[in-house]
Protein backbone atom coordinates (compact mmCIF):
# COMPACT_ATOMS: atom_id res chain seq x y z
CA UNK A 1 0.00 0.00 0.00
CA UNK A 2 1.38 3.36 -1.12
CA UNK A 3 2.21 5.67 1.43
CA UNK A 4 3.33 9.53 0.94
CA UNK A 5 4.97 11.50 3.36
CA UNK A 6 4.71 15.63 2.59
CA UNK A 7 7.10 17.94 3.96
CA UNK A 8 5.31 21.56 4.48
CA UNK A 9 2.77 21.89 5.41
CA UNK A 10 1.97 25.75 2.87
CA UNK A 11 -0.15 26.22 -0.23
CA UNK A 12 1.23 23.78 -2.14
CA UNK A 13 2.01 20.93 0.94
CA UNK A 14 -1.50 20.86 1.55
CA UNK A 15 -2.99 21.35 -1.89
CA UNK A 16 -0.91 18.04 -2.30
CA UNK A 17 -2.63 16.50 0.91
CA UNK A 18 -5.98 17.21 -0.06
CA UNK A 19 -5.85 16.17 -3.70
CA UNK A 20 -4.23 12.64 -2.21
CA UNK A 21 -6.47 12.49 0.60
CA UNK A 22 -9.59 12.51 -1.77
CA UNK A 23 -8.00 9.59 -3.97
CA UNK A 24 -8.02 7.81 -0.67
CA UNK A 25 -4.03 7.30 -0.50
CA UNK A 26 -2.49 7.21 2.82
CA UNK A 27 -0.93 10.27 3.51
CA UNK A 28 1.07 11.93 6.40
CA UNK A 29 1.86 15.31 6.61
CA UNK A 30 5.20 17.56 8.96
CA UNK A 31 5.01 20.37 9.70
CA UNK A 32 7.96 22.14 11.33
CA UNK A 33 5.54 25.49 12.73
CA UNK A 34 2.56 25.36 14.44
CA UNK A 35 0.42 26.81 12.40
CA UNK A 36 -0.11 26.17 8.85
CA UNK A 37 0.25 28.36 5.71
CA UNK A 38 4.10 28.79 5.04
CA UNK A 39 4.91 31.89 3.68
CA UNK A 40 1.25 32.86 3.80
CA UNK A 41 -0.03 32.54 7.50
CA UNK A 42 -0.83 34.37 10.37
CA UNK A 43 2.02 34.91 13.07
CA UNK A 44 1.85 36.08 16.51
CA UNK A 45 3.45 39.79 16.99
CA UNK A 46 3.46 41.44 20.28
CA UNK A 47 0.32 40.23 21.19
CA UNK A 48 -1.70 40.69 17.87
CA UNK A 49 -2.42 37.91 15.28
CA UNK A 50 -1.36 39.54 11.75
CA UNK A 51 -0.19 37.92 8.58
CA UNK A 52 3.27 37.39 7.60
CA UNK A 53 2.56 39.52 4.33
CA UNK A 54 -0.48 41.09 2.92
CA UNK A 55 -1.69 38.76 0.17
CA UNK A 56 -4.70 39.29 -2.80
CA UNK A 57 -5.65 36.73 -4.99
CA UNK A 58 -6.62 37.11 -8.68
CA UNK A 59 -9.80 35.51 -10.47
CA UNK A 60 -7.59 34.13 -12.35
CA UNK A 61 -6.16 31.74 -9.93
CA UNK A 62 -8.16 29.14 -11.23
CA UNK A 63 -6.89 26.48 -9.31
CA UNK A 64 -6.80 27.80 -6.05
CA UNK A 65 -10.72 29.06 -6.07
CA UNK A 66 -11.27 25.33 -7.06
CA UNK A 67 -9.61 23.86 -3.88
CA UNK A 68 -11.20 26.88 -1.68
CA UNK A 69 -14.62 25.54 -3.40
CA UNK A 70 -13.91 22.04 -2.43
CA UNK A 71 -12.70 22.67 1.13
CA UNK A 72 -16.45 24.86 1.00
CA UNK A 73 -14.94 27.92 2.25
CA UNK A 74 -17.77 30.92 2.13
CA UNK A 75 -16.86 33.23 -0.95
CA UNK A 76 -17.52 36.11 0.71
CA UNK A 77 -14.46 35.61 2.82
CA UNK A 78 -12.72 37.24 0.08
CA UNK A 79 -13.84 40.63 -0.81
CA UNK A 80 -13.97 40.73 -4.41
CA UNK A 81 -12.79 44.17 -6.38
CA UNK A 82 -12.59 44.89 -10.35
CA UNK A 83 -9.26 45.28 -11.62
CA UNK A 84 -8.72 48.86 -9.99
CA UNK A 85 -5.89 50.55 -9.60
CA UNK A 86 -6.23 54.14 -7.51
CA UNK A 87 -3.56 56.36 -6.72
CA UNK A 88 -5.04 59.03 -4.66
CA UNK A 89 -4.38 62.42 -6.72
CA UNK A 90 -3.15 60.61 -9.40
CA UNK A 91 -4.94 58.00 -11.00
CA UNK A 92 -7.91 56.04 -11.43
CA UNK A 93 -8.53 53.22 -13.40
CA UNK A 94 -10.98 50.55 -12.83
CA UNK A 95 -12.44 47.71 -15.12
CA UNK A 96 -15.42 47.83 -16.89
CA UNK A 97 -17.62 44.49 -16.09
CA UNK A 98 -17.37 43.97 -19.99
CA UNK A 99 -16.04 40.70 -21.84
CA UNK A 100 -12.12 41.59 -22.45
CA UNK A 101 -10.82 43.48 -24.24
CA UNK A 102 -13.48 45.91 -23.76
CA UNK A 103 -13.44 45.83 -19.67
CA UNK A 104 -9.99 47.45 -20.07
CA UNK A 105 -10.26 49.61 -23.43
CA UNK A 106 -13.18 51.39 -21.27
CA UNK A 107 -11.52 51.63 -17.83
CA UNK A 108 -8.48 53.47 -19.71
CA UNK A 109 -11.00 55.48 -21.32
CA UNK A 110 -13.32 56.38 -18.31
CA UNK A 111 -9.69 57.23 -16.27
CA UNK A 112 -9.77 61.72 -16.27
CA UNK A 113 -6.21 61.22 -15.89
CA UNK A 114 -4.83 59.62 -18.87
CA UNK A 115 -4.21 61.69 -21.67
CA UNK A 116 -4.94 59.76 -24.90
CA UNK A 117 -1.53 59.04 -25.72
CA UNK A 118 -1.46 57.09 -22.36
CA UNK A 119 -4.93 55.26 -23.39
CA UNK A 120 -3.24 54.24 -26.63
CA UNK A 121 -0.04 53.40 -25.39
CA UNK A 122 -1.38 50.53 -23.16
CA UNK A 123 -3.27 48.97 -25.55
CA UNK A 124 -0.72 49.28 -27.82
CA UNK A 125 1.47 46.89 -25.28
CA UNK A 126 -2.04 44.06 -25.07
CA UNK A 127 -1.95 44.04 -28.68
CA UNK A 128 1.66 43.75 -28.96
CA UNK A 129 1.21 40.73 -26.90
CA UNK A 130 -1.61 39.56 -28.49
CA UNK A 131 0.05 39.50 -32.05
CA UNK A 132 2.90 36.95 -30.33
CA UNK A 133 0.45 34.92 -29.05
CA UNK A 134 1.49 36.48 -25.82
CA UNK A 135 5.34 34.71 -26.45
CA UNK A 136 8.01 36.54 -26.91
CA UNK A 137 10.51 33.97 -28.07
CA UNK A 138 13.28 35.15 -26.98
CA UNK A 139 13.61 36.89 -22.60
CA UNK A 140 14.51 40.28 -21.26
CA UNK A 141 13.64 42.71 -18.55
CA UNK A 142 9.69 44.13 -18.37
CA UNK A 143 11.99 47.93 -18.82
CA UNK A 144 12.79 46.71 -22.48
CA UNK A 145 9.18 44.84 -23.20
CA UNK A 146 8.06 48.83 -21.98
CA UNK A 147 10.61 50.48 -24.08
CA UNK A 148 9.51 48.60 -27.25
CA UNK A 149 5.86 49.42 -26.62
CA UNK A 150 6.85 52.65 -26.45
CA UNK A 151 4.89 53.20 -23.02
CA UNK A 152 4.12 56.94 -21.42
CA UNK A 153 5.91 57.87 -17.94
CA UNK A 154 3.25 58.12 -16.60
CA UNK A 155 2.03 54.14 -17.23
CA UNK A 156 5.44 53.12 -16.41
CA UNK A 157 5.63 54.86 -13.10
CA UNK A 158 1.62 53.75 -12.07
CA UNK A 159 1.04 51.10 -13.76
CA UNK A 160 3.47 48.59 -15.26
CA UNK A 161 5.98 49.20 -12.81
CA UNK A 162 3.84 48.56 -10.14
CA UNK A 163 1.95 45.82 -11.50
CA UNK A 164 5.73 44.46 -11.87
CA UNK A 165 6.85 44.21 -8.49
CA UNK A 166 3.47 43.53 -7.87
CA UNK A 167 3.11 40.27 -9.37
CA UNK A 168 6.70 39.04 -9.85
CA UNK A 169 8.22 40.73 -6.48
CA UNK A 170 11.29 42.09 -8.89
CA UNK A 171 12.16 45.45 -9.71
CA UNK A 172 10.82 46.05 -13.96
CA UNK A 173 14.83 46.34 -15.01
CA UNK A 174 15.34 42.75 -14.03
CA UNK A 175 12.48 40.82 -13.95
CA UNK A 176 11.08 38.64 -16.19
CA UNK A 177 9.00 40.31 -19.49
CA UNK A 178 7.75 36.65 -20.31
CA UNK A 179 6.50 35.87 -17.02
CA UNK A 180 5.19 39.32 -17.11
CA UNK A 181 3.02 38.54 -20.11
CA UNK A 182 2.23 34.99 -18.99
CA UNK A 183 0.72 36.93 -15.99
CA UNK A 184 -0.97 40.14 -17.92
CA UNK A 185 -2.29 37.51 -20.21
CA UNK A 186 -4.50 35.70 -17.71
CA UNK A 187 -5.49 38.28 -15.54
CA UNK A 188 -6.18 41.89 -17.64
CA UNK A 189 -5.98 39.63 -20.85
CA UNK A 190 -8.13 37.30 -20.50
CA UNK A 191 -11.65 38.17 -18.59
CA UNK A 192 -13.72 40.95 -16.09
CA UNK A 193 -13.75 38.19 -13.47
CA UNK A 194 -10.24 37.04 -14.10
CA UNK A 195 -8.52 40.77 -13.49
CA UNK A 196 -10.57 40.70 -10.29
CA UNK A 197 -8.87 41.26 -7.15
CA UNK A 198 -9.51 39.16 -4.35
CA UNK A 199 -8.71 40.60 -0.79
CA UNK A 200 -8.61 37.67 2.03
CA UNK A 201 -11.64 38.82 4.77
CA UNK A 202 -9.84 36.54 7.16
CA UNK A 203 -5.86 36.02 7.71
CA UNK A 204 -4.17 33.58 5.60
CA UNK A 205 -4.28 30.77 8.10
CA UNK A 206 -7.94 30.82 8.23
CA UNK A 207 -8.71 30.97 4.51
CA UNK A 208 -7.28 28.24 2.96
CA UNK A 209 -4.86 26.22 5.57
CA UNK A 210 -7.22 25.51 8.65
CA UNK A 211 -9.97 24.78 5.82
CA UNK A 212 -7.56 22.36 4.92
CA UNK A 213 -6.84 20.79 8.28
CA UNK A 214 -10.41 20.02 9.03
CA UNK A 215 -10.78 17.98 5.70
CA UNK A 216 -7.42 16.58 6.18
CA UNK A 217 -8.08 15.45 9.85
CA UNK A 218 -11.78 14.27 9.04
CA UNK A 219 -10.55 11.61 6.25
CA UNK A 220 -7.68 10.09 7.79
CA UNK A 221 -4.58 11.93 7.25
CA UNK A 222 -2.14 12.72 9.99
CA UNK A 223 -1.11 16.54 10.38
CA UNK A 224 2.24 16.56 12.63
CA UNK A 225 3.38 20.39 13.64
CA UNK A 226 5.87 21.55 14.96
CA UNK A 227 7.61 18.80 13.89
CA UNK A 228 10.47 19.91 11.81
CA UNK A 229 12.21 16.86 9.51
CA UNK A 230 15.62 17.12 9.44
CA UNK A 231 16.39 14.92 6.41
CA UNK A 232 15.51 12.10 3.88
CA UNK A 233 16.53 9.05 3.32
CA UNK A 234 16.19 6.07 1.36
CA UNK A 235 16.97 1.94 2.15
CA UNK A 236 15.51 -0.94 -0.30
CA UNK A 237 13.55 1.63 -2.12
CA UNK A 238 11.45 2.91 1.11
CA UNK A 239 11.95 6.87 2.53
CA UNK A 240 12.91 7.68 6.05
CA UNK A 241 12.73 11.12 7.95
CA UNK A 242 14.90 12.02 10.31
CA UNK A 243 12.68 13.39 13.06
CA UNK A 244 9.68 11.20 12.16
CA UNK A 245 8.05 11.02 15.55
CA UNK A 246 7.27 7.29 14.59
CA UNK A 247 9.98 5.20 15.11
CA UNK A 248 10.64 3.30 11.90
CA UNK A 249 8.04 4.85 9.68
CA UNK A 250 8.44 4.48 6.12
CA UNK A 251 7.23 6.02 3.08
CA UNK A 252 6.85 4.76 -0.92
CA UNK A 253 6.77 8.28 -1.81
CA UNK A 254 7.50 12.04 -0.44
CA UNK A 255 6.92 15.57 -1.87
CA UNK A 256 9.18 18.12 -0.34
CA UNK A 257 6.66 21.17 -0.19
CA UNK A 258 9.22 23.55 1.84
CA UNK A 259 10.82 27.11 0.85
CA UNK A 260 13.56 26.15 -1.62
CA UNK A 261 16.45 27.30 0.76
CA UNK A 262 15.46 24.24 3.18
CA UNK A 263 15.76 21.76 0.82
CA UNK A 264 19.36 21.05 0.23
CA UNK A 265 19.83 20.15 3.85
CA UNK A 266 16.95 18.04 4.05
CA UNK A 267 18.30 16.03 0.35
CA UNK A 268 21.65 16.22 1.53
CA UNK A 269 22.15 12.17 1.37
CA UNK A 270 21.05 11.30 -2.54
CA UNK A 271 24.47 11.75 -4.67
CA UNK A 272 22.14 11.81 -7.93
CA UNK A 273 20.87 14.85 -6.55
CA UNK A 274 23.68 16.94 -6.19
CA UNK A 275 22.80 19.13 -9.37
CA UNK A 276 19.70 20.33 -8.39
CA UNK A 277 20.47 20.91 -5.35
CA UNK A 278 22.99 23.56 -6.61
CA UNK A 279 20.47 24.56 -8.98
CA UNK A 280 18.11 25.23 -6.31
CA UNK A 281 20.72 26.82 -4.25
CA UNK A 282 21.83 29.27 -6.79
CA UNK A 283 18.12 31.18 -7.16
CA UNK A 284 18.11 34.52 -6.25
CA UNK A 285 15.63 35.75 -3.88
CA UNK A 286 13.43 38.99 -3.22
CA UNK A 287 12.05 40.47 0.09
CA UNK A 288 8.63 41.21 0.83
CA UNK A 289 8.25 43.84 4.08
CA UNK A 290 4.80 44.31 5.60
CA UNK A 291 4.18 47.36 7.42
CA UNK A 292 0.70 47.57 10.01
CA UNK A 293 -0.46 50.73 11.63
CA UNK A 294 -3.16 50.73 13.79
CA UNK A 295 -5.21 54.15 13.92
CA UNK A 296 -7.89 55.17 15.63
CA UNK A 297 -11.23 53.59 13.85
CA UNK A 298 -12.37 57.26 11.61
CA UNK A 299 -9.33 56.43 9.82
CA UNK A 300 -10.50 54.96 6.61
CA UNK A 301 -8.98 54.72 2.98
CA UNK A 302 -11.41 55.55 0.00
CA UNK A 303 -10.55 52.22 -1.64
CA UNK A 304 -9.41 48.68 0.56
CA UNK A 305 -6.24 49.17 -1.56
CA UNK A 306 -4.91 52.61 -2.81
CA UNK A 307 -1.23 52.40 -4.28
CA UNK A 308 1.16 55.28 -3.35
CA UNK A 309 3.39 57.00 -5.26
CA UNK A 310 6.41 58.75 -4.26
CA UNK A 311 6.65 56.81 -1.43
CA UNK A 312 8.52 53.24 0.00
CA UNK A 313 5.31 51.94 0.39
CA UNK A 314 3.77 50.98 -2.47
CA UNK A 315 0.39 49.20 -1.93
CA UNK A 316 -1.72 50.36 1.10
CA UNK A 317 -4.93 48.02 2.30
CA UNK A 318 -7.82 49.25 4.66
CA UNK A 319 -8.34 46.24 6.82
CA UNK A 320 -11.56 47.92 8.06
CA UNK A 321 -13.04 47.29 4.41
CA UNK A 322 -11.62 43.93 4.33
CA UNK A 323 -11.56 42.41 7.56
CA UNK A 324 -13.73 44.65 9.84
CA UNK A 325 -10.61 45.48 11.85
CA UNK A 326 -11.69 49.40 11.22
CA UNK A 327 -8.38 51.61 11.32
CA UNK A 328 -5.80 49.16 10.82
CA UNK A 329 -3.83 49.88 7.59
CA UNK A 330 -1.44 47.49 6.45
CA UNK A 331 1.05 48.12 3.61
CA UNK A 332 3.34 46.27 1.24
CA UNK A 333 6.81 46.93 0.06
CA UNK A 334 7.27 44.21 -2.54
CA UNK A 335 10.94 43.58 -3.71
CA UNK A 336 14.89 44.81 -3.04
CA UNK A 337 15.63 48.57 -3.12
CA UNK A 338 17.10 51.73 -0.73
CA UNK A 339 14.24 50.69 1.91
CA UNK A 340 16.58 47.02 2.62
CA UNK A 341 18.88 49.68 4.11
CA UNK A 342 16.13 51.29 6.79
CA UNK A 343 15.24 50.32 10.33
CA UNK A 344 11.88 48.78 11.16
CA UNK A 345 11.06 52.34 12.94
CA UNK A 346 12.50 54.31 9.89
CA UNK A 347 10.46 52.07 7.72
CA UNK A 348 7.43 52.36 10.21
CA UNK A 349 7.64 56.32 10.23
CA UNK A 350 8.16 56.48 6.30
CA UNK A 351 5.03 54.38 6.11
CA UNK A 352 3.26 57.21 8.58
CA UNK A 353 4.14 59.99 6.67
CA UNK A 354 2.69 58.47 3.36
CA UNK A 355 -0.44 58.12 5.29
CA UNK A 356 -0.33 61.17 6.03
CA UNK A 357 -0.31 62.64 3.42
CA UNK A 358 -3.11 61.09 1.69
CA UNK A 359 -5.15 63.38 4.84
CA UNK A 360 -4.00 66.70 4.13
CA UNK A 361 -7.25 68.46 6.04
CA UNK A 362 -7.01 66.18 8.97
CA UNK A 363 -4.41 66.27 11.32
CA UNK A 364 -3.87 62.45 12.07
CA UNK A 365 -2.72 61.22 15.22
CA UNK A 366 0.30 59.08 15.39
CA UNK A 367 -0.64 55.17 15.10
CA UNK A 368 -1.45 53.22 18.44
CA UNK A 369 1.15 50.37 17.59
CA UNK A 370 2.79 49.88 13.96
CA UNK A 371 4.87 46.34 13.18
CA UNK A 372 6.80 45.52 10.53
CA UNK A 373 7.27 42.57 9.53
CA UNK A 374 10.33 41.81 6.66
CA UNK A 375 10.48 38.32 4.97
CA UNK A 376 13.80 38.52 3.53
CA UNK A 377 13.68 35.71 1.26
CA UNK A 378 9.93 35.46 0.91
CA UNK A 379 10.36 34.25 -3.19
CA UNK A 380 12.56 33.92 -5.71
CA UNK A 381 14.10 37.23 -8.27
CA UNK A 382 11.90 36.26 -11.27
CA UNK A 383 14.73 37.09 -13.92
CA UNK A 384 15.29 36.11 -17.44
CA UNK A 385 17.57 33.13 -17.78
CA UNK A 386 16.51 31.99 -14.54
CA UNK A 387 16.70 28.47 -14.15
CA UNK A 388 13.83 26.79 -12.27
CA UNK A 389 13.80 23.38 -11.36
CA UNK A 390 11.18 20.58 -12.37
CA UNK A 391 8.83 19.14 -9.70
CA UNK A 392 10.15 15.24 -10.83
CA UNK A 393 13.40 14.57 -9.43
CA UNK A 394 16.15 11.87 -10.06
CA UNK A 395 15.52 9.65 -7.62
CA UNK A 396 12.14 7.82 -8.30
CA UNK A 397 9.17 8.76 -5.79
CA UNK A 398 10.84 11.73 -4.88
CA UNK A 399 9.19 14.59 -5.78
CA UNK A 400 9.40 19.02 -5.01
CA UNK A 401 6.35 21.39 -4.65
CA UNK A 402 6.36 25.01 -4.02
CA UNK A 403 6.10 28.50 -5.65
CA UNK A 404 9.56 28.25 -6.97
CA UNK A 405 9.26 24.88 -8.84
CA UNK A 406 9.04 25.56 -12.64
CA UNK A 407 6.04 27.52 -13.93
CA UNK A 408 4.96 30.17 -16.42
CA UNK A 409 3.88 32.32 -13.17
CA UNK A 410 5.68 33.88 -10.66
CA UNK A 411 5.80 33.15 -6.88
CA UNK A 412 2.51 33.51 -5.89
CA UNK A 413 -0.37 31.27 -3.90
CA UNK A 414 -1.53 30.28 -7.34
CA UNK A 415 2.06 28.65 -8.52
CA UNK A 416 2.39 26.96 -5.23
CA UNK A 417 -1.11 25.36 -5.23
CA UNK A 418 -0.75 23.76 -8.87
CA UNK A 419 2.81 22.52 -8.14
CA UNK A 420 1.32 20.68 -5.67
CA UNK A 421 -1.72 19.39 -7.42
CA UNK A 422 0.74 18.20 -10.25
CA UNK A 423 3.33 16.69 -7.65
CA UNK A 424 0.21 15.07 -6.06
CA UNK A 425 -0.89 13.65 -9.84
CA UNK A 426 2.46 12.54 -10.77
CA UNK A 427 2.26 10.42 -7.14
CA UNK A 428 -1.22 8.72 -8.62
CA UNK A 429 0.23 7.71 -11.88
CA UNK A 430 2.42 5.20 -9.93
CA UNK A 431 0.66 5.08 -6.70
CA UNK A 432 -2.54 2.95 -6.63
CA UNK A 433 -5.29 3.39 -4.12
CA UNK A 434 -6.53 0.80 -1.69
CA UNK A 435 -9.89 -0.83 -2.80
CA UNK A 436 -13.06 0.49 -0.65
Amino acid sequence: MPRIAIIGAGYAGLAAAVELTRAGLDVTVFESSRVMGGRARVVEKDGYRLDNGQHILLGAYTETLKLLRFLKVNPKRLLALPFVLHVPGRLTLRAANLPAPFHLALGLLQSHELSWADRFAALRLIRFLKKCNWRLGEDYPVSELLDRTRQTPILRELMWHQLCVAALNTPPEEASAQVFANVLRDSVGASASASEMLIPRVDLTELLPVQAGVYLGMNGTVIHTANPIKRVSQVDGRFFLEGDPIEGSHFSHVIVATAPYHVSSLLGDFAELTYLRGQIDALPHEPITSVYLAYDEDVRLPEPMVQLSGSIVQWLFDKGQSTGEKGLLAGVISASGPHTELSREEIGLQAHQAVEALFPHKSLKAPRWSQVITEKRATFACRPGVIRPLGITPVKNLLLAGDYVDSPYPATIEAAVRSGLAAARQVLRTATPPAS
